[in-house]
């Protein structure tokens, strides 16, 4: 770990999927410290796309270093394929250093992670399970909102992780000297079921928030009846099936290994958002 910034004002930051959760944070952070960004999206002034190969020599162009987070996730099929294209095109476009956001306990995760180590540039590898954010920022909003989470969770245990921290730990590894070739695998301090986590946010908000562990099949029919979209759908379905099985349940020190300070706790993101609102239901008009 190093406080040493090497990043100069010439150098240009690509954060790619910088309009999402952890995307958003670290182009924010990278603006606060002066750091030029552009940010990959299909929306930005220099458009990138996954699904149009034809948008990255552009957003690539001049680039120093790349957020690289992948959608909607690299668990998905023709992600290791993308992965590949992009770090060969971000090697002839003299690019220097990757930060690949990675999936905690997904093997497809482990397969572009190995295509990242290969590539040739100088890499760092932030690894990560369900984000804290999911409640607030993601599909189980509108769940929290109507007081009703259900889910099939079961009872195992996960260590949510803050994205705040996600983002520290990938502005620190895109701007500083130290953290190449350093694999951070990040966790909350403690592990929570979800029958917990909701338990918390009821209790931060002051609202009666309940828990009903779902089939996955009732859970995909909920999400539809949301109108969350079918590919978040899908991908939620595989995480809920596959990765929440206790294979993360166990807690990682890579937050403090990234940057000398222990991880947000839930609670602490719990309280924060009762405060900013994002929870609260205002009656009709």
């Amino acid at each position: 770990m190093s406080n040493e910034h090497s990043v100069s004002s010439e150098n240009i930051v690509l954060v790619l999927g910088g309009t999402g959760k952890t995307g958003s944070r670290v182009a924010a952070r990278l603006t606060t410290l002066g750091v030029p960004t552009r940010i990959g999206s299909r929306s930005a002034q220099i458009p990138f796309d996954w699904t149009d190969r034809s948008t990255w020599a552009g957003a690539l162009a001049g680039i120093d270093a790349v957020y690289l987070s992948y959608q909607p996730d690299l668990a998905v099929p023709g992600a290791p394929a993308d992965i590949k294209a992009l770090t060969t095109q971000a090697v002839a476009a003299r690019v220097r250093r990757v930060v690949l956001l990675s999936g905690r306990g997904e093997p497809e995760a482990l397969e572009c992670e190995a295509i990242v180590q290969d590539s040739g540039l100088e890499w760092t590898i932030v690894r990560c399970a369900w984000f804290s954010q999911n409640f607030s920022e993601g599909a189980f909003t509108e769940f929290i909102l109507a007081g009703e989470v259900a889910l099939p969770a079961g009872d195992v245990p996960e260590p949510f992780v803050h994205a705040d921290d996600i983002a520290d730990v990938a502005v620190a590894a895109l701007t500083e000297t130290g953290h190449a070739g350093q694999l951070y695998e990040l966790t909350g301090p403690r592990g929570l079921s979800f029958a917990d986590a909701v338990a918390e946010i009821a209790a931060a908000s002051g609202r009666e928030i309940t828990y009903i562990p779902l089939t996955r099949t009732d859970f995909i029919a909920a999400l539809t009846s949301y109108g969350v979209p079918a590919d978040e759908i899908s991908l939620l379905d595989y995480l809920f099936g596959t990765v929440l099985d206790g294979r993360n349940s166990h807690l990682t020190d890579g937050v403090r290994r990234a940057l000398g300070r222990e991880p947000r706790d839930f609670a602490d993101y719990a309280r924060d958002m009762a405060v900013s609102g994002v929870w609260s239901v205002t009656a009709p008009a």
